[in-house]
């Protein structure tokens, strides 16, 4: 879809052009985001590949995972699932979906904070034949044979390349770990709640803001984002006040809420001060929430 976080367009842009490819763009509508009947009108014997996000980074829909990889396999393409805002914010199955490809980032969800490595998964069907395309001597059947000829390995490391980044890897050990001890079904909980928690202060106290993420929170990641003319100016006097928000173009801020780390106390301080800040501008108050 032409609305993907930047890195996956500009990536399926390029091995295109490498390999003489054509791409088929989808322009999903922001909340419903990438529908099975959207998809049908670009995919067809000819395609090879489909990517997709698991969570729409802008609105947080989710979309269907099991349902859409299934659809792709009908026309006997692959699906590359990405997970960045999913992954360690709501249980994942790939298998039992039918994946084929997924990758991820680790410093969101995951809790291994910024230049943390990012992951790859590939189905154990698909082990044998796919081919890394940097090779590196980690993911040598044999890395320490040093051999003049390159043998890959028979597992998932035949998909490494180079030597790993060792304390990158150690804060992603921790940030699981933590997931782990929570439980991935207590942290979906608590998701909801904070972004039920913020829809409803948003609908009370904002009227000037439209509400850009599923309300229905079975359709709704950790985050939500809201629509409206001045979004720019109004994250940076947010950012002003220390509540961080991010600015999504053209009209959004969107507040990501990670169940391990954001309170219910931090949602609604940073929720007040986007009221003070949208009353600054129109000197209204509009509230049936009290503090």
């Amino acid at each position: 879809d032409d609305t993907n976080f930047p890195t996956d367009r500009y990536l399926v842009e390029s091995v295109a052009a490498s390999r003489g490819l054509e791409i088929r763009w989808i322009t999903p509508e922001p909340i419903t985001s990438v529908t099975g009947d959207l998809l049908a009108t670009v995919i067809g014997p000819r395609t090879a590949v489909v990517v997709l996000s698991h969570v729409d980074y802008r609105s947080a829909t989710i979309l269907d995972l099991a349902g859409l990889t299934a659809q792709i396999h009908d026309t006997g393409a692959v699906a590359v699932w990405d997970l960045c805002h999913s992954v360690g914010a709501l249980p994942i199955d790939l298998d039992a979906a039918g994946a084929d490809f997924a990758v991820g980032c680790t410093y969101k969800y995951l809790n291994a904070g910024p230049g943390a490595p990012a992951f790859l998964y590939v189905a154990a069907r698909h082990i044998e034949a796919v081919q890394q395309p940097i090779t590196g001597w980690w993911s040598a059947a044999d890395l320490f044979a040093m051999a003049g000829d390159y043998q890959a390995a028979p597992t998932i490391n035949k998909m490494l390349s180079g030597t790993p980044n060792i304390l990158g890897i150690t804060a992603v050990d921790e940030g699981i770990s933590m997931i782990a001890e929570a439980g991935i079904g207590a942290i979906r909980d608590k998701a909801i709640a904070l972004t039920e928690l913020a829809v409803e202060l948003a609908d009370s106290w904002l009227p000037g803001m439209a509400l850009a993420s599923p309300r229905d929170c079975a359709l709704r990641g950790a985050h939500i984002s809201l629509q409206c003319t001045d979004a720019r100016e109004i994250t940076e006097a947010l950012i002003a006040r220390q509540v961080i928000p991010d600015f999504r173009h053209p009209d959004m801020i969107r507040l990501g809420l990670s169940p391990l780390t954001t309170s219910y106390e931090e949602v609604w301080t940073a929720m007040s001060a986007l009221r003070e800040i949208t009353e600054g501008e129109s000197g209204q108050r509009t509230s049936t929430i009290e503090p």
